[in-house]
């Protein structure tokens, strides 16, 4: 897999938005373009968990993550839950890949069945059937038999599920530790090079 230019990062209601903030930001660090798009749940989450105000106005959202992030001109670009004519509706100009992090179960389940009733879920079917990697990160527990079976499903269709779960072996010292130990499995999956945990076997 080519390491992609330009990344499709998708906000969700669930929990673990500093799993998706960070993301972001580690994305633009690496010279990536971001196409960020959001629920409108995931405003509420990202304000109870982070502080963070997402306005509902998308052009709002990218001069202040932006400039929050140092990212250069157009490299970062903010579409709203009904731009239909954003680039990742169409499969004539998807991105490279797709991240849903934080991924809450109703967005999984309709992902799963081919709905495409907001930009999300039409642009996670646009990069499935144009054959783009896309992972899904979940956040809950425990998970029902219907969560399972949906997650089955689109992983036999080489969807990546990664359940947002830290390991411990890192000996992590902060949540932000925890946090980067996700995002970085996050960045393998997409082959972006990243340096934010100790890996397995590496000294000090």
């Amino acid at each position: 897999m080519t390491p992609p230019q330009t990344v499709a990062v998708a906000l969700t209601g669930a929990s673990g938005m500093p799993y998706g903030i960070r993301l972001v930001e580690t994305l633009l660090a690496a010279d990536r373009q971001v196409w960020l798009l959001y629920s409108q749940v995931a405003q509420i989450v990202a304000r109870q968990e982070m502080d963070l105000a997402l306005s509902s106005r998308p052009d709002e959202v990218e001069a202040q993550l932006g400039e929050r992030f140092g990212a250069r001109a157009g490299q970062l670009r903010v579409f709203g839950r009904e731009a239909w004519f954003a680039p990742p509706a169409s499969g004539s100009n998807p991105p490279d890949a797709m991240v849903v992090c934080p991924c809450t179960m109703g967005t999984l389940a309709s992902i799963a069945a081919g709905l495409s009733d907001n930009l999300i879920e039409r642009a996670a079917d646009v990069v499935i059937k144009e054959g783009r990697p896309l992972v899904l990160v979940p956040r809950e527990t425990p998970f029902s038999a219907i969560h399972l079976e949906n997650m089955l499903k689109l992983a036999r269709l080489g969807v990546c599920i990664l359940p947002a779960n830290p390991a411990f072996y890192t000996r992590p010292e902060s949540v932000q530790d925890l946090v980067d130990f996700v995002v970085a499995r996050i960045l393998d999956q997409l082959r972006v090079p990243n340096d934010l945990v100790r890996r397995w076997g590496q000294s000090d």
